[in-house]
């Protein structure tokens, strides 16, 4: 049996039970893997849909231009379809998302457009906003607005609900699903509430969004709305396509409880997904007490964790924001292993003379070169000696007239393994400013020192 193009290949995902990080809930836990879907995330089915639709409908024209606003995955999605079906794509995403995701739209020769996060969806500068400008200046073009078409529910009620009822024999009691458009949770939730409407439906939300407070109160909290890290999830508006009557309630995740826990999933369960995912697990486990032993329940897992290697699965990315306190050494810890020495370093404006004085009184090979106080450049001896080969008189010119660029920056929280990297030749420390302001410096030595340490 074969397949006539990689659209058909859409759907039909595995349903698979979780064994380690689900150990607490009494229940039986059940993941959706959707990243076996051509794209690698379940967007592709709506993304299928959203295009049949508008195909059938007139709304889009043989070679015709698709334009929407996306964080990645229902782009994806679109621009594979669009590539079978022979239409051109623009994307509008904004720049808190994976630089993995960009470059995966961008492989399927869609442009992507990079929108500011931090502004309000009027703003003219929001991803929705330029996609509409877009639409509305381009000749043939059409706009799925994957946020208020309903096909995209549509495409779960038809696909993603008869799946889970059929893989589980009918015998789900909840499904978990972490909330963004709404699409996945609302039909795949309607569907089976059909069938059997004692099922429960929990939507995932993170902190930065409205969608809890909504369910719960009816109010839409524009002070409840700011930035947030997890992606996929959350909103800062109410699209058509969340059907807050299907969904029973709502649970936040932190930003870092979702980092977290999508790298356990990885390396407890082997299943390799993304933030989403996370958020999902993380909320499930804040809800076990409300599971019995008898319950079945069903967790999205939305997209392939391959789109986040810069992010969830990087560690130096996780200790920037605080995320991860392990054992590794970093920054902090190198220092704190190191005698206390005051960071010699030069004015910029002082002689080679002196620096050559200075540097062989002190035993050292390079020096951190100061301008009203701040660290501009580094004096190396390989820069010394270049210069007076090329120049003996230049001993009396001022440091800046040969200094190099300064030594790499890092901050506290910046691991061993990254500080290693940037110490090479051209480099034989790194700078640290710490809380205070105060800088200091890393060699190789200080990294050998706490190792062994």
């Amino acid at each position: 049996m074969w397949y006539n193009n990689i659209l058909e290949t859409i759907g039909n995902t595995p349903l698979v039970r979780l064994n380690t990080i689900t150990k607490e809930i009494p229940a039986t836990v059940l993941a959706k893997i959707e990243t076996t879907n051509p794209g690698n995330s379940i967007k592709d089915r709506m993304a299928l849909k959203m295009i049949e639709d508008a195909e059938k409908s007139g709304k889009l024209k043989p070679g015709g231009t698709i334009i929407e606003g996306t964080s990645g995955n229902t782009g994806m999605g679109l621009a594979m379809a669009a590539i079978i079906k022979g239409y051109k794509c623009i994307f509008t995403t904004t720049d808190k998302q994976s630089k993995e995701k960009v470059d995966a739209l961008r492989a399927f020769g869609a442009e992507v457009i990079v929108c500011p996060t931090n502004v309000e969806p009027e703003d003219p500068r929001s991803y929705y906003s330029v996609s509409s400008r877009l639409e509305r200046e381009v000749p043939n073009s059409w706009k799925p607005n994957q946020y208020d078409n309903l096909a995209n529910s549509q495409a779960h009620y038809e696909q993603t609900g008869p799946e889970i009822w059929a893989q589980t024999e009918g015998k789900i009691t909840h499904l978990v699903v972490g909330v963004g458009t709404g699409g996945t949770i609302s039909g795949t939730g309607r569907y089976l509430k059909e069938q059997n409407p004692n099922i429960k439906v929990w939507g995932i939300d993170t902190y930065g969004s409205v969608f809890k407070k909504y369910k719960e109160t009816g109010i839409l909290d524009k002070n409840e709305i700011y930035p947030y890290i997890t992606e996929g999830i959350g909103e800062d508006f109410l699209p058509k396509n969340v059907d807050f009557d299907v969904i029973d309630l709502f649970e936040k995740v932190t930003d870092k409880d979702a980092a977290l826990m999508t790298r356990e999933i990885a390396r407890k369960e082997g299943i390799f997904v993304g933030n989403s995912a996370g958020s999902a697990i993380a909320g499930l486990l804040q809800l076990k007490d409300k599971l019995k032993p008898e319950d079945v329940v069903v967790v999205i897992f939305h997209d392939h964790g391959s789109r986040y290697m810069g992010k969830m699965y990087n560690e130096d990315w996780l200790r920037e924001r605080g995320f991860l306190k392990d054992e590794k050494l970093t920054a902090r810890s190198i220092l704190a292993k190191k005698e206390a020495t005051e960071i010699i370093t030069i004015d910029c404006e002082k002689s080679i003379l002196e620096a050559i004085n200075n540097m062989n009184t002190l035993n050292i090979s390079q020096i951190p070169v100061t301008q009203q106080g701040m660290v501009v450049g580094k004096l190396a001896e390989s820069d010394i000696l270049k210069a007076l080969l090329e120049n003996p008189s230049l001993k009396s010119a001022p440091v800046k007239e040969i200094m190099s660029t300064t030594f790499p920056f890092v901050d506290m929280n910046t691991s061993i393994d990254k500080i290693s990297a940037l110490i090479n030749k051209e480099n034989s420390a790194v700078l640290v400013e710490d809380e205070q302001g105060k800088i200091e410096i890393i060699t190789q030595y200080d990294i050998i020192n706490a190792i062994s340490g």
